[in-house]
């Protein structure tokens, strides 16, 4: 155990370093003043509104095969019970001072996992980015709508900010809605084909695109990284608690459950890493089985 430990932990160290070099360097270009603050929001916007969304989209039309992922479905309702719980925990670790500090209870609940993840899967599931890009991105079809509704009204509190229902459209859960539709009216077949060449080479340029995401997200979550001013102090306690919530608890209640559902047994990439050669699952029924 202690060896597969090892392994793991080392490819992932390298993989994550591999990230973190971009992170430090646009950290650093931020902190130099050679990128601004204007610089960074534009390069933010486009990459959620146009690179993620065609992304989004050539993904889940290329990848997405609900014969195959029958439980496809488990991962956006997974995403709303995921951030019931958290907001639930987080409830009790923040009720002396709950009026005051909602905005922790949505710091402590939702993920950012719709686009700042995938430079890490990419370097770690070099072999299976597509399938591990498709779980997150059917992951936030659920956790998208409950950030821009329930998640922007536990932050915005109190201020003159309206809610609006146009807010929960963003581009990236639009891309997601419209590639399922094109999978399960089989029109991704269309596009797809290489037969039809004008509609394929769209989604090649969409494909094309969307390879931006990764790379660009590296180097925007070190941009913004590099902006921030750091006084931890002040928030040394509320730091602690939401970390906690979120970094510890919520995954251990998920490991628990799939462990609990063995859902790893038949779907490794979701639950545990298998990429190291000569690895057997712990969780496997035969002794010589590997699962996919």
């Amino acid at each position: 155990m202690f060896e597969i430990f090892k392994i793991a932990f080392s490819e992932t160290f390298l993989a994550v370093l591999r990230v973190f070099v971009i992170i430090v360097a646009a950290g650093l270009l931020v902190r130099r003043g050679v990128i601004t603050q204007q610089q960074i929001k534009s390069l933010t916007a486009v990459t959620v509104n146009v690179f993620l969304p065609c992304l989004i989209f050539s993904n889940v039309v290329q990848t997405f095969d609900p014969g195959e992922l029958t439980f496809w479905w488990i991962l956006p309702v997974s995403a709303v019970v995921m951030i019931a719980f958290s907001i639930l925990v987080a409830a009790v670790a923040f009720r002396r001072e709950l009026s005051d500090k909602k905005n922790m209870l949505a710091l402590s609940s939702i993920q950012n996992s719709g686009y700042l993840i995938l430079p890490v899967g990419a370097v770690i599931y070099a072999d299976q980015f597509d399938k591990f890009a498709l779980y997150c991105f059917l992951f936030i079809l659920g956790m998208s709508p409950v950030l821009w509704s329930f998640g922007k009204y536990l932050t915005t509190s109190g201020t003159r900010e309206k809610m609006s229902w146009r807010g929960l459209l963003t581009p990236p859960f639009m891309a997601n809605l419209v590639g399922l539709f094109f999978v399960f009216t089989r029109l991704n077949r269309v596009l797809t084909n290489p037969d039809h060449d004008i509609l394929y080479s769209i989604l090649q340029a969409t494909d094309l695109l969307g390879g931006a995401t990764v790379p660009l997200a590296s180097f925007i979550l070190g941009a913004i990284l590099g902006s921030i001013a750091f006084r931890l102090r002040p928030y040394l306690y509320d730091a602690v608690r939401v970390l906690t919530v979120k970094l510890i608890i919520t995954p251990m209640a998920v490991i628990l459950i799939l462990y609990y559902f063995q859902w790893c047994a038949s779907y490794s990439l979701l639950a545990y890493y298998t990429h190291f050669p000569g690895f057997r699952h712990p969780f496997s029924t035969s002794s010589s089985s590997r699962p996919a």
